[in-house]
């Protein structure tokens, strides 16, 4: 099966989500405080911003995507709607995009986890990130074997093309394991290191083999070129590296 010619993902935006989870995080508090649904969690007034300026670098790119394709979730959506603002890029929404349901963890903060589920934390610590999966979500390894499907579906409809993806935190560090083969260590040794900030950009080229060539990874200079703040807050029920 033919490898793409190129591969970028952005993250969304800083969300209303993010600003209240790293507020819940920081003040200790149990619960986040969120009225929609994690679906339905809209941009902050930075994370349009910070779009923005990720079609700022679209438009400068010798050679544009051939098609973009975004998570369902609102936060991603309006990313990738207003970085596109203006471009004739055909987009299209697929759900194997979409963050990772954390079941009974929902608007829980690890604070909250601990005093609440001590029983599930004590499973999430013992076995580790990539495997644990909280009642009725999903683990690391769940949400990998919907992304590779649709990966599979994109090389083949789109042979040796030049695809954009839109999507979350943990989407963006399981799409790098993909693309350049890595196993669970090398990918947890990368997840504890790196905090994905919002609409970072990471791109990888193909070179004819199977595996693609990393361009950039959790790039935000584009950000700064467009007078947009960095943000590295993670996602709402953010969990212990």
């Amino acid at each position: 099966m033919k490898q793409f010619a190129w591969l970028g993902i952005v993250r969304h935006g800083q969300s209303t989500g993010n600003v209240a989870a790293d507020h819940a995080e920081g003040s200790g508090t149990e619960v986040i405080d969120i009225p929609e649904r994690d679906a339905d969690v809209p941009l902050s007034p930075t994370g349009r911003h910070q779009a923005e300026a990720v079609g700022a670098f679209l438009r400068k790119l010798d050679q544009p995507p051939d098609i973009v394709v975004v998570s369902p979730y609102l936060r991603a959506r309006q990313t990738a709607e207003l970085a596109l603002e203006g471009l004739p890029i055909p987009m299209v929404v697929d759900e194997r995009l979409r963050d990772r349901d954390l079941g009974v963890l929902d608007l829980l903060t690890n604070a909250g986890v601990q005093a609440r589920l001590p029983d599930e934390a004590r499973r999430r610590a013992r076995l580790g990130k990539f495997y644990y999966r909280p009642p009725g979500g999903e683990s690391w390894a769940d949400v990998l074997l919907r992304l590779r499907s649709l990966m599979r579906e994109l090389r083949e409809d789109h042979p040796g093309g030049r695809v954009l993806l839109f999507a979350h935190e943990a989407t963006v560090l399981l799409v790098r394991s993909l693309a350049e083969g890595l196993a669970e260590p090398e990918l947890m040794t990368i997840a504890r290191r790196t905090a994905i900030a919002n609409c970072s950009i990471s791109t990888w080229r193909g070179d004819g083999d199977a595996l693609l060539v990393p361009q950039q990874f959790n790039d935000v200079g584009h950000l700064d070129r467009h007078g947009a703040p960095a943000t590295e807050q993670e996602d709402v029920h953010a969990e212990p590296a």
